[in-house]
């Protein structure tokens, strides 16, 4: 009888402990326009370490190009902004989880992402490279045989690298992009995936040393809400087309890019721009 009591008891105790998993893994809910009006401020995820992307001043201000678009996103629709600094693999759970309300962090447009978050329309173009010493000899994938690799874990270079890389090379993973980079420049890898901006970085601790070998990706990065919310989506590509064809967008590219507003493509295998 008493064994029986404490088996039903257990049960009961485990399944209680389920339901409460389940509710703390609950998504976040969804999120409109009208809401962060009333709000008076939208939380926008962003990196900050990552410049020209997202970056903090040594006085502690957000910059970068996407926080010069989250800041005119947040003023098209007449609110503050409050941005929160994020790493590379925190992103899509800080959006996810309701921690943040969208993502303008460097957001490469890939269709497995594409299975857990919103993307908007692109706004911006990039290029995942392998950056490694001018006197190394890389000019094929192959090249890459038995090297050290530094990526930040869970950017599109570590899929990248990871993809194109032989078996017999050595992929290390960091923490963040800024890591990863200090892991090149002060030699505890050979070589480094990045992006287009990287070398700027580069070049300022080790000048004239290294160069850009290969190019494995061209890549158009775009903001992120969560799946479902069809109204913040639809504002927010609104707002791109808006700041594409008022030259907004062209005064920011020639800020930070310093190359030429892209043409943008129409649609991207496997990555819907508009909510369902």
């Amino acid at each position: 009888m008493l064994k029986s009591m404490l088996t039903r008891r257990n049960a009961m105790l485990c399944a209680a402990a389920l339901i409460a998993a389940a509710g703390l893994a609950r998504p976040a809910a969804a999120i409109t326009p009208d809401e962060i009006k009333a709000r008076g401020k939208i939380i926008v995820g962003i990196q900050g370490d990552n410049p020209p992307w997202g970056f903090v001043t040594s006085g502690g201000k957000q910059d970068g190009l996407d926080a010069d678009i989250a800041t005119l996103y947040a003023k098209e629709l007449g609110v503050e902004v409050e941005f929160v600094p994020l790493e590379v693999n925190n992103r899509i759970p800080a959006l996810t989880t309701g921690r943040v309300d969208v993502l303008f962090a460097t957001m490469a447009m890939l269709p497995d992402r594409a299975k857990a978050v919103q993307f908007s329309k692109p706004y911006v173009a990039n290029a995942i490279v392998l950056i490694a010493p001018k006197s190394m000899p890389i000019k094929t994938n192959n090249d890459m045989a038995n090297l050290t690799i530094g990526v930040a874990k869970g950017a599109a270079q570590d899929t990248q690298v990871t993809k194109n890389a032989p078996q017999t090379a050595t992929i290390r993973r960091f923490d963040g992009d800024a890591p990863s980079v200090q892991a090149l420049v002060s030699g505890q890898v050979q070589a480094l995936g990045g992006n287009i901006f990287y070398m700027d970085r580069v070049e300022k601790a080790r000048p004239g040393e290294f160069e850009n070998k290969l190019e494995f990706q061209k890549l158009y990065n775009g903001a992120c809400t969560r799946l479902g919310e069809k109204e913040i989506n639809a504002s927010i590509n609104a707002f791109i087309d808006k700041i594409k064809a008022n030259g907004e967008l062209k005064t920011i590219y020639d800020k930070w890019m310093k190359v030429p507003v892209p043409e943008f493509p129409e649609k991207l295998e496997g990555i819907p721009f508009a909510a369902n």
